[in-house]
C-alpha cells in the first residue's frame, strides 16, 4: 500500500500506501503530516545519480523500462503518454512550501469537527453490514476504516480531481526544482519515486484492465476513497466483493476491505488490542522523543522513564510515547502495534492519533479535549 500520508507535505516511509515512501494525499481541509515529523523514519536510501537527464531520453527510457517490467508493449506505452499532459498546477501544487508543524490543539480541529463525526456516524451506519464483515475477517474496527475515509476523502465526497496519468506525468518527469543545491537530491529521488509510480499505474491498468487515462484523484497520483498510489493499489488491495476485480473506485466492498487489508498486511494490525492510551509523565522527567515509531519500549522501561498509563494494559505490551502539545499543555500518550499500524498508512504521530480519535468519536466514545 500506501505501500495512508502534507498540505504540500510529504511523508516518508519504505506509504504510508507505497512500497518505497508512504504518501497520502491530504483531505481538501487539513494538512496531514510534515516533513519534520516524518524525517525520523525516512530509511537510509542508496546513492542516485544527480546528473541531469534531459527529457526525451528519461522518457524513452522509461517506455523501454517499463515494456520490459511489465510485460506491456512499447508502443501501447508510447500511444498512452501521447495522450498525458504537463499540468502546471500540479507543478504549482508540489512547489508550494510546508506550513509550520501546527501543535496538536491546531492540528486536531482540522481533522474532527462535529459534522465530520456526524458524517462518519452516518457513514457507518448505511454500510454497517459490509463494514462488519471486513472487521469480522481481519480485526479491523469498522470505526477505523470509516475514519480513514473522512480524512482522506470526507467519506468520498472528494476523491480529487486531477487526471491521475497527467499528475504522475508531470510528477515523474517535471519535479519541481528549487534550485537549492542542498535540495537536489531530494527532488531527483521524488521525480524517481514519481516515476515508478507511473510505471506502476500502467502494471495496474494492465491488471484490472482500467482505462488509466480516465482515472480521477489528487495532484500527487493518489486515487479512490482510500487514496492508494497504484504501487499500494497494486499490493494490497483486494476483492472484497467477489466479483474478480479490485476495484476501489466503484466497489465499496473493496474499498472497505483493501484498507483493512492494507493496515494487516503493511501495519501488522492485532486483532482485538489496544491502539493508544493517555499516560502521564513524572514530575520533573523529560519526555522520552524516540528515533522512530516502532512500538519495542516494554512497560517497564518506559516506568523507569516517568511512563504510566492511565488505563489499564495487557500484561507483556510493548508501546512508544507519543508527545502532543495539547491546548492547555503537554498531553501524553503509549502507542501500541496498532497505533504504529495507522502511521504506516501516513507517517505522522498527528494523523495517527487525529484517525484513532475520529474512530473513537464516530464509534460514540468520548475522545479527550484538544
Amino acid at each position: 500500500m500506501m505501500k495512508p500520508v502534507l498540505a504540500s507535505l510529504l511523508a516518508f516511509c519504505l506509504l504510508g500506501c507505497i512500497p518505497k515512501e508512504a504518501f497520502v494525499s491530504p483531505p481538501s481541509s487539513a494538512p496531514v503530516a510534515t516533513p519534520a515529523e516524518a524525517a525520523p523514519e525516512k530509511p537510509a536510501a542508496p546513492p542516485v545519480d544527480l546528473t541531469p537527464v534531459p527529457f526525451e531520453t528519461a522518457r524513452a527510457n522509461f517506455v523501454r523500462d517499463t515494456s520490459a517490467r511489465f510485460g506491456i508493449p512499447a508502443a501501447e506505452i508510447e500511444a498512452t503518454l501521447a495522450k498525458a499532459n504537463f499540468l502546471d498546477s500540479v507543478v504549482a501544487a508540489m512547489s508550494r512550501p510546508a506550513e509550520r508543524v501546527k501543535p496538536w490543539h491546531e492540528y486536531r480541529p482540522m481533522f474532527i469537527s462535529q459534522a465530520r463525526i456526524d458524517g462518519g456516524r452516518a457513514f457507518l451506519a448505511e454500510h454497517r453490514a459490509g463494514l462488519e464483515r471486513v472487521q469480522a475477517r481481519t480485526g479491523v474496527p469498522a470505526e477505523l476504516v470509516v475514519a480513514i475515509i473522512g480524512v482522506e476523502t470526507s467519506y468520498g465526497a472528494n476523491t480529487g480531481r486531477y487526471s491521475v496519468l497527467d499528475a504522475l506525468y508531470t510528477l515523474a518527469f517535471r519535479y519541481p526544482r528549487s534550485g537549492d543545491p542542498a535540495k537536489l537530491e531530494r527532488e531527483v529521488r521524488r521525480e524517481l519515486f514519481f516515476r515508478d509510480e507511473l510505471a506502476q499505474l500502467f502494471a495496474l491498468g494492465k491488471e484490472e484492465k482500467l482505462d488509466i487515462t480516465a482515472l480521477r484523484g489528487s495532484y500527487a497520483g493518489a486515487m479512490g476513497m482510500g487514496q492508494f498510489m497504484p504501487s499500494s493499489y497494486r499490493e494490497f488491495a483486494v476483492d472484497g466483493d467477489g466479483d474478480g476485480r479490485r476495484d476501489l473506485f466503484g466497489s465499496l466492498d473493496d474499498v472497505f476491505a483493501s484498507i483493512a487489508n492494507y493496515f494487516v498486511k503493511k501495519g501488522g494490525w492485532v486483532a482485538n488490542a489496544p491502539v493508544a492510551v493517555p499516560a502521564t509523565l513524572a514530575p520533573g522527567r523529560e519526555p522520552f522523543n524516540p528515533e522512530d515509531w516502532t512500538p519495542n519500549h516494554s512497560l517497564a522501561d518506559l516506568a523507569a522513564r516517568g511512563y504510566a498509563p492511565r488505563q489499564p494494559v495487557p500484561a507483556g505490551a510493548t508501546a512508544t510515547p507519543v508527545s502532543l502539545e495539547g491546548s492547555a499543555g503537554p498531553q501524553y500518550w503509549l502507542g501500541f502495534q496498532n497505533y504504529y499500524a495507522i502511521t504506516r498508512y501516513n507517517i505522522s504521530k498527528m494523523y495517527a492519533m487525529a484517525v484513532y480519535q475520529l474512530s473513537q468519536a464516530i464509534a460514540g466514545r468520548e475522545i479527550p479535549p484538544a
